[in-house]
C-alpha cells in the first residue's frame, strides 16, 4: 500500500488527510483492522520507535502506552511479583508468567491506568494470546506490533465492535536518518 486515507487530520474539520512515503515507496505498515486517524498514527509510529529501541538496547520485550502523542508509560518484560500483579490488576490472568510480553504490558498499563485510558499500545514483539486477552478488557484506541499470533489477532478484532485499530509494522523498516515534519507550514528537521 502506497498511501492510506485517514478519517480526518488532527481535527475532524481537516479533510482530506492521508499518510504516504515521500519517495513513493510502499508504507512499512499493514492495517489489519479499523481505520486509524492522524493522531493514532502519530502515537503508533512514536510508540513503535520507543519499543523497538528498548528491545534493541535491553534484549527484552518492551511495551509502551501513548496518548495524544505523549508516552504515558513504558516497560520491559520482567516477571511480576504477586503484589505487583494485584497492584496492576492482572492477578487473575492465567499464563501471565509464561509471557514476558504480557508482563511488559501489565507493567506499562499498570504504571498509570488513568493516563493510559484510551491509549495507543506498541509491542516490540509479536502479540501473543495472553497479551491480547489483557488488552481486550482495557479501553484502548489501537495497537502496533511486528505481528500477531492468529488467535491473538482474532481476539483483538472483537474490540470496539470490530473497529479496533490494529496495525502491523515491518520490523526491518529503517527510516531515513534525517527527519522533516511540517507544522503550520513551518518545517522542522532533525
Amino acid at each position: 500500500m502506497k498511501e492510506f486515507e485517514l478519517k480526518y487530520g488532527c481535527n475532524p474539520n481537516q479533510k482530506p488527510a492521508k499518510i504516504y512515503m515521500q519517495d513513493g515507496s510502499e508504507l512499512p505498515i499493514e492495517i489489519l483492522c479499523g481505520r486509524p486517524g492522524y493522531i493514532n498514527f502519530l502515537d503508533a509510529f512514536n510508540s513503535w520507535q520507543l519499543v523497538k529501541e528498548l528491545k534493541e538496547a535491553l534484549g527484552l520485550p518492551a511495551v509502551t502506552s501513548f496518548k495524544h502523542v505523549s508516552p504515558t508509560s513504558a516497560a520491559v518484560g520482567i516477571p511480576l511479583s504477586d503484589k505487583l500483579k494485584k497492584a496492576c490488576f492482572v492477578d487473575d490472568i492465567e499464563g501471565l508468567d509464561d509471557s514476558l510480553l504480557a508482563c511488559a504490558y501489565a507493567r506499562a498499563r499498570g504504571t498509570d491506568r488513568m493516563c493510559s485510558f484510551g491509549d495507543w499500545v506498541a509491542l516490540s514483539d509479536v502479540c501473543d494470546v495472553t497479551t491480547a486477552l489483557m488488552l481486550k478488557r482495557e479501553v484502548s484506541d489501537g495497537i502496533i506490533a511486528p505481528g500477531y499470533e492468529p488467535e491473538a489477532l482474532e481476539i483483538l478484532k472483537t474490540k470496539r465492535k470490530g473497529n479496533y485499530n490494529i496495525v502491523k509494522i515491518d520490523p526491518n523498516y529503517v527510516p531515513a536518518a534525517q527527519e522533516c515534519k511540517q507544522v503550520y507550514g513551518i518545517t522542522f528537521e532533525q
